[in-house]
């Protein structure tokens, strides 16, 4: 009972998303007994260095210096333990931080130190690497409350596996691998310890019951829960397990649940979760591919499968410039692209495009920095390393980098396109059942010269809401603060019906465009009987416009047009509003004076769940602009057109 009440807590974090298309191809191409012919033995495989000698052969110098001083960094720190007053946080007041805060910390600081020690093999960072494992071993729970439903506290009687104790599993793991020999001269029960805990709390619950997950299912689509925790299950299996019939059929049941993420993709490989969780999700299918290539001596390789192209594929798409992404949902948007991860996906998969994106954002980001990045919570270790093992093949890399002009993602119904100008347009159409969804069928946003001009909040911060029956309480949820109409009052409604109909792209050197109805997106308490948008972009006159036709059962008795907007605000003649942004861009909203007049209102950045907007769009406000429609008409059309001033 314990498993299927968690799996249907997880089902409510996934949501459904698409049709599950059973290709199987990990699990039709290859045999547990190819696995067990080909997999490489425990004390052989080597993926990482492991000695001085070796890493200086294989990083940059600089690099490994780095390194080092991160690590030293990291022998002052405290190894907190966690209370159940912290973990009963979640239940009790919705916080995910204070918890998150500490656990993170924990393995973020042990795998500097396993990292550093391994370099330099002297022994000056044993003794906090012993306290931090210890630390970490003794924890009741590897994961976060927020994972476990609503009790707050684990039971240890029936260990629960879900992202942040795979995370943990692996980075034990390769404390194991890495600093082994030297836990062994201090005291041989650290590494009895390890394969201990890791074995109760995550071999034998994924042997056993991992059938039970919701991220797991066969029937119903998964999301980046599937890929991640995987990847960890691979390396933990290769690098911890010296029963090599277990490991060989733990490697092979890994396998057959990654298909389940692969199954649940459309031919196109597109990510309806977006940029952000792309990286935790289709690029942890590349992790997975890469660590059972890298443990079969080769033999296990789809690399050349379109779908894995295509996933890859998708990345490139959806960047609009530096840091920024099209965030639609869950999405932030901005964030630091990996740019030795999708380099070595762009050799590995023969992609140009993601060779020269990774060059880009490794020179652009990394290498200005320490000489190489992991993800932003330090998560996806195993990729770490194998990133720092690529480097010097980056160095001096120049890139050559141009964004892609325009795309068209048909099974998430995403549209991007950008002018000449870098004038640029992304478009969304889909249904309101996506994972980590929010009420937005019909939003676009707009950038110019790269900044923020119309935008998608994004999301808040993770609370006991977020993933519950009140998420669309949350203000940046709900369609009422995307930039749709409001009709009657009532914004659009959460689930798979909720979708856009007669969608259709054009993508043309002088236009790019998304066509919808987006009625059936609203709760039938609107009246609506069609509400036809159309979005595009004209490349030659550098405008944006937005066209809609409507049709209600009867007279509204109000109708309102939102755009939100980071930048300034100026009012200068009527039918008119002059956007500025933070670099000084001007871009003019205009519309129909004599049908509409405007209100700006600025919704909350203010406590627990929305002080992160203050970071993710820094130095702005977010404001909310309300059209509100002066002719209430049972039928009626609308253009609002977007300009840049100062070209």
């Amino acid at each position: 009972m314990k498993i299927s009440l968690v799996s249907l807590f997880l089902f409510v974090i996934i949501q459904l998303t698409a049709q599950v298309t059973q290709r199987n191809i990990l699990s039709t191409r290859y045999s547990l007994t190819n696995i067990q012919s080909s997999l490489i033995p425990a004390p052989a495989y080597h993926p990482f260095p492991t000695s001085a000698a070796e890493w200086k052969a294989a990083v940059p110098e600089k690099v490994l210096a780095q390194l080092v001083k991160d690590g030293e960094g990291a022998l002052a720190y405290r190894f907190e333990h966690i209370s159940a007053s912290v973990s009963l946080n979640f239940v009790r007041t919705g916080d995910r931080l204070e918890h998150s805060n500490i656990s993170f910390g924990k393995r973020a600081a042990l795998k500097k130190l396993i990292i550093a020690e391994s370099i330099e093999q002297s022994g000056r960072f044993m003794e906090a690497i012993i306290n931090g494992l210890w630390s970490i071993c003794e924890e009741s729970f590897w994961g976060v409350p927020a994972h476990i439903g609503k009790t707050g506290l684990p039971d240890v009687d029936h260990p629960v596996v879900e992202l942040f104790g795979a995370e943990t599993a692996a980075v034990l793991a390769l404390t194991d691998y890495l600093v082994g020999p030297q836990l062994d001269s201090i005291n041989l029960l650290f590494r009895k310890r390890i394969y201990s805990e890791t074995n109760k709390r995550f071999f034998v619950p994924m042997v056993s019951e991992s059938a039970q997950y919701g991220w797991q299912s066969k029937t119903q689509p998964v999301n980046n829960w599937n890929p991640w925790i995987h990847s960890n299950w691979m390396m933990t299996t290769l690098l911890l397990e010296k029963d090599e019939a277990r490991r060989a059929a733990m490697l092979y049941q890994s396998m057959q649940g990654l298909d389940s993420y692969l199954n649940s993709l459309a031919d196109e490989g597109s990510c309806d979760e977006g940029p952000g969780y792309w990286f935790a999700a289709g690029a942890s299918v590349f992790d997975c591919l890469e660590i059972l290539y890298s443990g079969t001596k080769g033999a296990v390789n789809i690399f050349s499968e379109p779908l894995i192209k295509n996933m890859a594929g998708y990345i490139p798409k959806v960047h609009i410039g530096d840091r920024y992404f099209v965030n639609f949902a869950d999405a932030d948007p901005t964030l630091t692209p990996d740019g030795a991860l999708l380099y070595r996906m762009g050799i590995t998969l023969a992609d140009s495009s993601l060779i020269r994106m990774g060059s880009w954002a490794y020179q652009q980001f990394a290498a200005k920095a320490k000489g190489y990045a992991g993800s932003a919570e330090d998560f996806m270790r195993p990729r770490f390393l194998f990133n720092l093992l690529t480097l010097k093949n980056l160095t001096g890399v120049a890139g050559n980098y141009q964004p892609v002009m325009d795309s068209w993602m048909a099974d998430v119904q995403v549209l991007t396109a950008r002018s000449s100008e870098d004038l640029f347009l992304a478009a969304h159409g889909g249904h309101n059942a996506e994972s980590h969804n929010h009420n937005d069928v019909g939003d676009f946003i707009v950038y110019y010269k790269g900044e923020p001009v119309i935008i998608d909040a994004g999301r808040g911060n993770y609370t006991a809401r977020t993933f519950s029956s009140k998420r669309y309480d949350l203000w940046f949820t709900q369609s009422q603060y995307h930039n749709l109409p409001v009709i009657n009052g009532y914004g659009q409604l959460a689930g798979r019906k909720y979708a856009a109909h007669e969608v259709s792209s054009t993508l043309t050197p002088a236009v790019a465009s998304l066509t919808m109805d987006i009625g059936a997106a609203y709760d039938s308490k609107a009246g609506v009987v069609s509400w036809k948008r159309k979005v595009s972009l004209d490349r030659k006159k550098q405008i944006i416009t937005c066209s809609d036709q409507y049709q209600l059962l009867k007279q509204p008795d109000s109708l309102q047009q939102v755009f939100l907007t980071t930048a300034s605000i100026e009012t200068r003649t009527a039918g008119e509003i002059m956007l500025t942004t933070k670099m000084g861009k001007q871009v003019a909203i205009s519309y129909p004076a004599a049908d509409f007049y405007c209100t700006i209102e600025y919704p909350s950045e203010e406590g627990m769940e929305y002080s992160s907007f203050v970071s993710k769009w820094p130095g702005v406000s977010i404001k909310r602009l309300v059209f509100h429609s002066k002719s209430l008409m049972t039928k009626g059309n609308w253009l609002f057109t977007i300009q840049p001033m100062n070209k």
